[in-house]
């Protein structure tokens, strides 16, 4: 492991593959060399509802708006995020979320976690008429 990196968020690639449509996902953890952070960054094009939540095992998570404004979905509950806002998630909690009309910025940070990943996907459950 080196004892410094330097990599700049936008000229990774989308790891989203199109299976989101509307939503870029770009994950800088393993261009970091880190042992215990991950540091992502997402982008969800205007009034964009990720479709997909997820939890994790181990790994905390802060979220940071850096653009534009949305909605979480925080263990079926929503919840208004607008710029600068910082959000920490537990491991355990289920999350997905959704963009204002200006579109939704993200800075993730997560914590250390098993090498294989810890995360687990589902089907995220927005309240109906929301």
């Amino acid at each position: 492991m080196s004892s410094f990196a330097v990599v700049n968020l936008l000229d990774l690639e989308d790891a989203t593959g199109g299976r989101a449509p509307g939503i870029e996902g770009r994950f800088a953890r393993s261009h970091l060399d880190s042992r215990d952070l991950g540091v992502s960054i997402f982008h969800y094009a205007a009034s964009v509802r990720s479709p997909i939540a997820h939890k994790h095992g181990v790994q905390e998570e802060v979220y940071i708006v850096v653009a534009g404004s949305g909605r979480a979905l925080l263990d079926g509950g929503v919840h208004e995020l607008r710029q600068w806002d910082v959000l920490r998630v537990a491991p355990e909690v289920v999350r997905a979320f959704e963009a204002g009309a200006d579109g939704l910025e993200l800075i993730a940070v997560g914590s250390a976690r098993p090498e294989e990943g810890d995360g687990e996907m589902g089907e995220a459950a927005w309240p109906s008429g929301e």
